[in-house]
């Protein structure tokens, strides 16, 4: 029975390529002169330093533009948790990288599926999604589907077997 697997999992090595290259770039440019704003990363937390909130800013917009230059998607990154006084004036923030399917969005996407009545069956697998059927089109169908829902996180599909 054909089957595919819906996950979203995010390149870490991609991620740090990221933060390199906009450390280089704070580094050089004449507006963060003399300015202390540093990133740094430990497993799936990305923690911005900023002097102040239009720098803590322009370092969101940098992860963004630099995320989307290295072919990682923005929207892998969580930035609900709300910025955080540090010494000083300076402001930090954590913004969490994200790794896998929640439940919730799981959940979601069963539902959407199952509505759509396509002919294909979806189980939630820890923090991955299996979809199966009898027909390949239908497969198709609901990968199509799938990427027409607005996912608040990246996906992608593997595992496609015949």
């Amino acid at each position: 029975m054909p089957s595919f697997d819906i996950v979203s999992k995010t390149d870490m090595a991609e991620v740090d390529n990221a933060i390199a290259g906009i450390e280089r770039e704070v580094a050089t440019r004449f507006d963060f002169k003399g300015a202390k704003c540093s990133l740094e990363r430990k497993d799936q937390v990305i923690t911005i330093l900023a002097d102040d909130a239009s720098k803590l800013t322009q370092m969101h917009d940098f992860l963004k533009v630099y995320f989307t230059r290295r072919k990682v998607d923005p929207k892998a990154l969580d930035f609900s948790k709300a910025p955080e006084k540090a010494s000083g004036d300076s402001l930090r923030h954590e913004v969490t990288v994200k790794q896998g399917i929640t439940q919730e969005l799981a959940k979601t996407l069963v539902k959407l599926i199952k509505d759509s009545k396509i002919k294909v069956q979806a189980s939630i697998q820890g923090d991955e999604l299996r979809i199966s059927g009898k027909k390949r089109d239908d497969l198709q169908e609901a990968m199509a589907l799938v990427r027409g829902h607005d996912a608040d996180q990246p996906l992608q599909f593997v595992n496609f077997r015949d």
